[in-house]
């Protein structure tokens, strides 16, 4: 595996260019901001912020087709990640192969400056995030125009209690070495993925099982977050840990059980309604503004 960058700064001076708006204009929301840039900043790699608010300095970005993957939706280009994303999925690819499969197929990872995305996901912002496809490729030249048609297969049943008949031992594997990597926080499949890997596992399994965790949306991919690299200070740690969340266990447990009991049928109150006031509505990804990032993304910006 390629050691991890070790020099982590961006100490670029802030542009007038991303100053506060005159009084009485909108500000400009981070997403259009971020989703013009079309490469990099000029910086040594640093994640900024947190996975879902923040940005990325000093991406690279991964090769539309190498010997054992391929970028999917190369129109959104999202195939950039910071230097250790990077490498993990290069060299989850080529474990892919070792469990029979020809490689694997990449959806998102980030922007080419991270920050907020145009459309879709809330995380993926500061290059630790990357979407792999359950669907094992079948070849590794598709051209771009394929890449735009083809899709990925659903490996949750419609009830989403089970996993499907596309479901295979090799996915197990692959979902095994993806998180038995230290450099992976953890990883995010649907809930029927994690039950049907919890009637196989070993109590010597409990190391990288508790890094499956089950999240709503991702039947037809798994999403592996990567942990803060050593040295980047200004990255956040996704707190509670996952070591947290299990209590050292391997996450088979009654949490687990929620997803697929309560959280799909929740339980009705028998207790009398009391009016709520309504709650303010919480601003997402797509309404975030400058100000709402760390101010280091403003420097991510303007950089050339």
């Amino acid at each position: 595996m390629t050691p991890m960058f070790k020099v982590f700064s961006i100490a670029v001076p802030l542009v007038a260019a991303c100053s506060v708006p005159l009084s009485g204009q909108a500000e400009a929301l981070a997403n259009q901001l971020f989703g013009a840039k079309s490469d990099a900043s000029a910086q040594a790699p640093m994640p900024v912020g947190s996975y879902a608010k923040g940005c990325g300095a000093g991406q690279v970005q991964l090769a539309e087709t190498g010997p054992t993957w391929q970028a999917m939706r190369l129109s959104r280009g999202r195939n950039w990640g910071q230097p250790v994303m990077i490498d993990y999925l290069q060299d989850l690819s080529r474990a892919a192969v070792s469990v029979g499969w020809n490689g694997l197929y990449i959806g998102d990872i980030s922007q080419p400056r991270g920050g907020p995305m145009t459309s879709g996901h809330a995380s993926h912002q500061i290059g630790l995030d990357a979407d792999i496809w359950m669907l094992p490729p079948s070849r590794l030249n598709l051209s771009r125009s394929e890449r735009e048609k083809i899709s990925s297969i659903p490996v949750r049943s419609a009830d989403q209690r089970s996993v499907t008949r596309n479901w295979t031992a090799s996915h197990s594997a692959l979902l095994k070495a993806a998180a038995s990597d230290k450099r992976v926080d953890r990883i995010f499949v649907a809930a029927a993925v994690k039950l049907e890997m919890c009637k196989t596992a070993q109590s010597s399994d409990k190391a990288w099982m508790q890094k499956i965790r089950p999240v709503a949306g991702h039947d037809t991919h798994f999403h592996v977050r990567l942990k803060c690299p050593a040295g980047a200070s200004s990255c956040e740690t996704q707190k509670p840990t996952v070591a947290d969340l299990s209590k050292g266990g391997n996450g088979c447990d009654d949490t687990l059980t929620w997803w697929v009991t309560d959280y799909l049928n929740p339980p009705k109150s028998t207790a009398p309604k009391t009016p709520k006031k309504p709650e303010p509505k919480k601003r997402g990804a797509r309404q975030y503004t400058m100000t709402d990032l760390p101010g280091q993304c403003k420097n991510v910006l303007a950089s050339r």
